[in-house]
């Protein structure tokens, strides 16, 4: 309904009253003159708000007036200025100052559209409600006019939307890159002027600035925001490593292989405004309706009034009555009105049940889609390690084991160090003293505990440290293919403990899956999780189908693949689901524990990360679509019963008002109900 533009092609949003900011371009900074996007004026909410209680009076005083109800024992004929009954007046001063605080933008695009012989939902409007005004319905026209403007502020917010996503993924880069010179010092440098090949160093804590090869040192990196893995994954030399990820512990060198324009990150960037830059508006039923209903009945009105006086003997006062009769009947408030109290009622109904819902088109299509793409991590599952497997392959009892273990993790902020600290806390397990304790990069941690010195760390120490047999390498192998990251409590004696860590799955995911195939809705999870992992999940969860390993284009890429088979849906919570979530017809982002960007890009936001609300939200779109059609018939029908009554001469003006207005208010209370959905 808004003509808003989101995308920046080349100024394109000017002309619509916007400046932008192209946020994929850090190089050149710039787009149409413009470093960042200017914010578009924000929906006058204040003038909503007076034009609500205008029209409510207007309605208030034309009641009361027809009626006859005296008014602090004033008969209400009796309040007159130079014999004009001020009752009589005062409908049509509110209702007029309604329109004019909630309508100019309106008419000023009808007007546009009328001279340029495009009859969308604007010029719909504007002849609409001029045309009520001057056949005396002024309370109707300032009520359709304040409903038609209110649902267009609700879909505006888009715009706002599609920019604070862009610039929340430009606030993951850091603006500048430690780079060696060519004397071998280190220099802080704007990675804009970081050229390909250079060596970069980044220290714990620090965000990667540039995509690169790592050359020196080791380092375990969160790098959820380009892949959404829920493990930190363990960097060597060779390992690739990603612009905007972060350096959890250790320090290390890479050689840069993308400029600032051209890492991982940027093109995400990129993707995201083409993928909200190319999804078309669809036209509403009604304003395709328009292109042909709304001359059709001036046509008919027209030569109605003509036609008869000219070649038939008619009386041009009967026939110009019945034209206006027409044009009355014809008056297409209830049609209009239709579309927005059913959406909107449907989308209070939505944002009750925890479904946040960010334009009526979404709520529409939900009904219309025909598979579902998940993210593993932190949608289909928790997006936390935890601790799923013990076991005590040694000769040390294992509450002793859990003992030293737990005194070694909780010294260490590595996250499956944390799991396994949280778990053994949960169980009562006391902590030692640690002396000598120490990180080794890429293996684990180590430390003497009454005085033996023990480590704690994955299957790469264990065959450091030469203690690796066949029986243990089959034990850790089985857990590793369930995607599971296996720890070793090892010491003097060899490997005591075996500690698996794993995210896990919610437990509404597998009912939420199963009531989404009872819909006939297909379901396939992508993760940027290795294909163990991938596999393990979507076999607990229950999905047609999962893919491993990707990258964020990858997952756009299966998005696209999925929509050419019909409307596809995207859920996730991660940056790295962002663009697969704008491209898909509808995204639905994990609110409550998912990333900003996510929740901004996404069309619908569940705010309690329950997968049970989309099985939810597709039966209430179908329910407030049956409802929009009801009302749709309800109103063409109406008009067409009148419509035969006055070619038979057997309708009034006051039965098309009736008509009219008799309609509009059942349209009304029928499209309420899916507020109660």
């Amino acid at each position: 309904m808004s003509d808003s533009t989101v995308a920046c092609p080349r100024g394109a949003v000017h002309p619509a009253g916007f400046t932008c900011g192209h946020a994929g371009s850090r190089e050149h900074g710039v787009c149409c003159g413009h470093d960042r996007a200017t914010r578009a004026p924000g929906t006058p909410w204040g003038k909503l708000a007076i034009a609500g209680v205008l029209a409510a009076a207007a309605e208030a005083v034309e009641l009361l007036h027809g009626w006859n109800v005296s008014l602090f024992g004033i008969d209400p004929h009796a309040w007159s200025v130079n014999g004009v009954e001020v009752m009589a007046r005062l409908p049509v001063l509110f209702a007029v100052a309604s329109i004019l605080f909630a309508g100019l933008t309106t008419y000023r695009k009808g007007w546009i559209a009328l001279r340029n012989l495009n009859l969308n939902i604007n010029a719909l409007m504007s002849v609409a409600v001029t045309g009520a005004v001057i056949i005396g319905q002024y309370p109707e026209a300032a009520m359709v006019m304040l409903l038609f403007t209110l649902a267009e502020a609700i879909e505006a917010g888009s715009l706002e939307r599609a920019r604070k996503a862009i610039k929340d993924l430009l606030d993951l880069t850091p603006e500048k890159a430690t780079i060696r010179r060519s004397d071998g010092s280190w220099e802080e440098t704007d990675i804009r002027r970081v050229p390909v090949g250079s060596l970069a160093r980044v220290k714990p804590g620090e965000r990667v600035a540039l995509d690169g090869v790592v050359t020196r040192g080791r380092s375990a990196v969160n790098q959820a925001p380009i892949t959404g893995e829920s493990m930190p994954a363990e960097k060597n030399v060779g390992d690739t490593v990603y612009a905007g990820t972060i350096n959890e512990s250790g320090s290390f060198e890479f050689r840069v292989t993308a400029g600032a324009a051209n890492t991982t990150l940027a093109r995400i960037i990129h993707t995201v405004e083409e993928a909200q830059g190319s999804r078309a508006p669809i036209q509403r039923a009604v304003e395709r309706f328009a292109g042909y209903y709304t001359p059709g009945v001036f046509l008919t009105a027209l030569l109605t009034a003509v036609i008869p006086p000219l070649f038939m003997g008619g009386g041009w006062t009967e026939w110009i009555y019945t034209a206006l009769v027409i044009l009355v009947i014809g008056c297409p408030c209830a049609l209009v009105i239709s579309t927005p109290v059913s959406i909107v009622s449907g989308m209070a109904a939505a944002t009750r049940n925890g479904i946040l819902v960010k334009g009526g088109i979404f709520l529409e299509q939900g009904r219309r889609l025909s598979s579902l793409a998940l993210d593993k991590t932190g949608t289909i599952t928790h997006g936390k390690p935890r601790q799923t497997d013990f076991a005590a392959p040694g000769d040390m009892d294992s509450a002793d084991a859990v003992v030293l273990a737990h005194s070694l993790a909780s010294r260490s902020d590595h996250p499956v160090s944390r799991a396994i600290a949280e778990n053994a806390a949960e169980e009562g397990a006391a902590l030692r003293e640690v002396s000598d304790f120490a990180a080794i990069p890429g293996q684990g941690v180590s430390g003497v505990i009454d005085g033996r010195k023990w480590y704690l760390g994955n299957h790469h120490m264990v065959e450091e440290l030469g203690l690796c047999s066949d029986t243990l390498e089959k034990r850790m192998f089985a857990l590793e293919r369930q995607g599971k990251s296996v720890v070793a409590l090892a010491g003097e004696g060899g490997v005591q403990a075996l500690f698996a860590v794993a995210d896990t799955l919610r437990r509404s995911s597998v009912e939420a899956i199963a009531a989404l195939k009872k819909l006939g809705i297909r379901t396939v999870m992508l993760t940027g999780d290795n294909e163990y992992a991938a596999r393990s999940i979507a076999e607990q969860a229950g999905v047609d189908e999962f893919r491993g390993n990707l990258l964020p284009e990858d997952k756009l890429a299966a998005i696209e693949r999925l929509a050419q088979n019909g409307k596809v849906g995207m859920v996730g919570d991660g940056i790295n689901d962002a663009p697969a979530l704008a491209r898909a017809d509808i995204g639905f982002a994990m609110a409550a524990a998912g990333t900003d960007t996510a929740i901004e890009t996404a069309d619908v936001a569940l705010m309690d990360d329950d997968l049970g609300k989309i099985p939810r939200f597709i039966g209430l779109s179908r329910a407030t679509h049956a409802i929009l059609m009801q009302n749709i018939a309800l109103a063409l029908g109406v008009k067409a019963a009148f419509f035969a009554l006055t070619f038979m001469g057997q309708a009034t003006m006051w039965m098309a008002v009736f008509a009219d207005m008799g309609t509009s208010l059942l349209v009304v209370a029928n499209g309420l109900r899916a507020a109660r959905k």
